[in-house]
């Protein structure tokens, strides 16, 4: 039996033999304790990495982002972001419901930053009868905007702005990586330019769980009681962060494969209905499908490629997507490329 093509998201990706490796020769403690040496060196070094104090290991990048905002942001105040961006569409009200966080939103197409449509609805200091701005997130790349890679010049004039108004910056940095491959731009010029910063070594990096919080060592060692208190508090989790550091050292570079792959997709695609993608935009490894021209919901074309043996995402009545990965190589693409020019007739 073949195979499924598996494009619905990076995190479908299984640990390499080496990974696996990793992990089993993993030296542990308990991290509860703070004694797992493998997670303390893991959070040592990506919070170096970025050019910070500290860093918090979590199971999940929604966990991640909500430590790191709920540092910033105390309830009753509020965050702002892009309409569509992860924190506020895909974490399901956490910010809400756990810390008592408002959002309001800016629109952006494809989700690109222009710092000015930011700082233009930042409100903070509003006194005693209106909501007060304290925080302000980016995403980086940006997920629902098709793996948008933020401009350095718009960050740095984002955080210029922001230190006149006296807002803090996060990032969700989920897929900084594809977006530190993609421009060039250090980690360290990215990690300079924000309060907290959330990444996530399970999708593109191919590790099997876990993100990192990264921020000054004072706001991760209270970040480290909240996650406890949300019951994330881990115990011999060298053996994930093991995963981790192996992700580090060997699968970051490969992303252009990744990203390569994706524009081949959207050319291919763009080819068979110009409506459906514009390859100029694909910037990364997230191919995002506009299938408002078509007959066909993003679900039935989601349907004709599984029968075909190609799984993707239908993430609205009208947008699907493909992600591509370390577990797809150029077979793989020609393969997905010839399914869906069939599921594309209409």
């Amino acid at each position: 039996m073949r195979m499924a093509i598996d494009l619905r998201s990076d995190t479908v990706t299984r640990p390499s033999q080496e990974m696996r490796d990793a992990i089993a020769s993993a030296p542990v403690g308990d991290d509860v304790y703070g004694d797992d040496p493998t997670v303390n060196s893991l959070e040592e070094r990506v919070a170096h990495l970025f050019g910070h104090e500290a860093a918090l290991f979590a199971p999940t990048g929604s966990l991640a982002n909500q430590l790191a905002i709920r540092m910033l942001v105390a309830p009753g105040e509020e965050i702002i972001a892009e309409t569509n961006s992860h924190i506020v569409r895909a974490e399901l009200g956490a910010a809400a419901v756990f810390s008592g966080i408002t959002t309001r939103t800016w629109p952006a197409v494809n989700g690109l930053l222009v710092a000015d449509d930011a700082l233009n609805i930042a409100r903070p200091n509003s006194g005693p009868y209106l909501v007060s701005t304290t925080a302000i997130a980016v995403e980086n790349t940006h997920n629902f905007g098709g793996g948008t890679v933020q401009p350095l010049a718009q960050i740095e004039k984002l955080r210029a702005g922001a230190n006149d108004l006296g807002l803090a910056l996060h990032l969700d940095g989920a897929r900084i990586w594809n977006a530190h491959v993609a421009s060039g731009v250090s980690f360290k010029d990215y990690g300079k330019n924000f309060d907290t910063i959330s990444v996530c070594l399970s999708k593109g990096l191919g590790a099997p769980v876990g993100s990192i919080m990264i921020s000054t060592k004072e706001r991760v060692a209270r970040a480290r009681v909240w996650r406890k208190r949300y019951g994330a508090g881990m115990r011999q989790i060298g053996l994930l962060a093991a995963a981790g550091h192996f992700a580090l050292d060997h699968n970051i570079q490969r992303l252009s494969e990744d990203h390569r792959r994706a524009k081949d997709l959207a050319v291919a695609i763009a080819a068979i209905n110009s409506s459906l993608i514009d390859p100029t935009t694909v910037e990364t490894n997230i191919v995002g499908l506009d299938l408002s021209g078509l007959p066909i919901s993003a679900a039935e074309l989601a349907t004709r490629c599984k029968e075909s043996g190609l799984w993707i995402s239908a993430l609205g009545p009208k947008y699907a997507r493909l992600v591509t990965h370390l577990d797809f190589d150029d077979a793989q693409c020609a393969q997905a490329i010839e399914i869906l020019q069939r599921a594309l007739k209409v």
